[in-house]
């Protein structure tokens, strides 16, 4: 709270090219097999977070091999050598932990969120299942949580109104060899041709130590946890090298337009550009960007789509810096009897209208302080902390990145902001029209 009100003081009373830095300390070290251990002290509250992120994520499937990150996650809860099949979530759950996991693109998490006099009890188990799951794996585990994947994508994506969306998107935004052309929780007939080898190799490829960071935030004593740690982690093996996706040009020839029908009431206009990867001056600079256009009642979109002309449901922009690559995302909801074409029109004019007649300083100051504050938030508790310390450990290259996030929003201009959005949306795009059944007629079509 105190850090807080201290932005606000800075945002009100000050220049904005003053953004507070964050400082939050921790302890960084590597045991002989490679885990990578962080360790955070903060005694405001009696509670510790363990978190172990490993990287790996979608992007390291291969095609016709999708869905094995996210399907591991669901593996990774159905017990291991010393931990019976229903009781990871139990023995948590038994002294008031909150106990969950998250697989995204780049990179697998898992977390506790436990009373501090329990931080053994989550070092424990997060150790078992990363040093012998193997042996506790069956072929009805796998039958049973790939059903519960697959029913998960259907209520999800399948069953879901306007959920194919980004697999569309991302289908034609990427080539098909490209990491991010498949969607996280992979493809059906993938998840059903996963056999019980190709999951036990994809552990055994990338659920290593050295392939881990551990990280330990909140009400804890270094010097009494890391003896623990090494207990539990220190004689785990040291996993085989592999090689990691890496960053690739990629772009579009040409624009791409596609659209479905799906069973919605309105149609949902998507317009998706190749842009910057995460921590880059240029994803910021996106980001801001994507506030400017939407983020709020008087931002550039809002203000005409949904107040002024009142054609639209809703409206939003996007910058996505993943990894290896980053998308801009444009998403528009007509109201009814309203077509898409008319959507892609408005949103065309006023694009042209912003880069020949600029955004202004005030606009760019409010996105970056919108900014600031999500940041300090994400990292106002002990889990926030850890899987903050973890992912700019493994995505950024440098945990210390954690008190750095806001570097990269110093001294933005309009002149930058301009520049840097024509550089990507001046390129071709995918553009993807869903209509309600039997509507094809409101998809956006160009020319009109």
């Amino acid at each position: 709270m105190k850090v807080l009100l201290a932005i606000l003081f800075l945002v009100i009373f000050m220049n904005i090219s003053t953004i507070a830095q964050m400082d939050v300390k921790f302890e960084q070290y590597n045991l002989d097999n490679g885990l990578t251990v962080i360790l955070h002290e903060d005694h405001n509250a009696p509670v510790a977070s363990v978190t172990v992120m490993y990287h790996v994520g979608s992007k390291n499937e291969k095609p016709k091999r999708t869905g094995f990150a996210h399907l591991f996650e669901h593996m990774m809860f159905q017990g291991s050598q010393h931990v019976g099949d229903n009781e990871h979530f139990k023995l948590l759950q038994e002294v008031g932990a909150n106990v969950n996991g998250f697989t995204q693109q780049d990179g697998t998490t898992y977390f506790e969120v436990l009373p501090s006099n329990f931080v053994e009890l989550g070092l424990y188990l997060e150790s078992d299942r990363m040093g012998f799951l193997l042996s506790a794996m069956t072929q009805d585990k796998l039958d049973n949580q790939r059903d519960v994947v697959k029913n998960e994508r259907r209520q999800n994506y399948e069953n879901r109104p306007y959920g194919l969306a980004d697999e569309k998107i991302s289908k034609a935004l990427y080539p098909e060899t490209h990491p991010y052309n498949w969607p996280v929780i992979g493809f059906m007939e993938d998840l059903s041709a996963a056999s019980l080898d190709d999951v036990k190799d994809f552990f055994k490829t990338y659920y290593a130590p050295n392939n881990a960071c551990l990280v330990v935030a909140g009400d804890i004593n270094p010097a009494d946890v890391k003896p623990m740690i090494q207990k539990y982690f220190g004689t785990i093996p040291k996993g085989n090298p592999f090689d990691r996706p890496q960053a690739v040009p990629v772009s579009l020839e040409k624009e791409v337009r596609i659209f479905y029908e799906d069973k919605v009431q309105l149609p949902r206009l998507n317009l998706t550009w190749h842009s910057a990867a995460g921590n880059t001056r240029d994803d910021a600079v996106m980001s801001v960007f994507s506030d400017i256009l939407t983020n709020g009642k008087s931002s550039r979109f809002y203000k005409s789509l949904v107040y002024d002309k009142q054609i639209a449901q809703n409206v939003r922009a996007s910058q996505g810096g993943s990894e290896i690559a980053g998308e801009f995302q444009i998403q528009v909801t007509a109201k009814p009897e309203k077509t898409l074409t008319e959507m892609e029109k408005s949103i065309d004019e006023i694009l042209a209208d912003i880069f020949k007649n600029d955004v202004t300083q005030s606009e760019i100051d409010k996105a970056i302080t919108g900014t600031e504050v999500q940041v300090v938030n994400s990292v106002a508790t002990a889990l926030g902390k850890g899987n903050a310390l973890a992912a700019n450990y493994f995505l950024t290259g440098d945990a210390n990145n954690i008190n750095r996030q806001m570097e990269f929003y110093k001294n933005i201009t309009p002149q930058e902001v301009i520049e840097v959005a024509k550089k990507y949306l001046l390129q071709p795009k995918v553009v993807l029209s869903i209509v309600p059944l039997g509507k094809p007629e409101l998809a956006a079509k160009r020319g009109e």
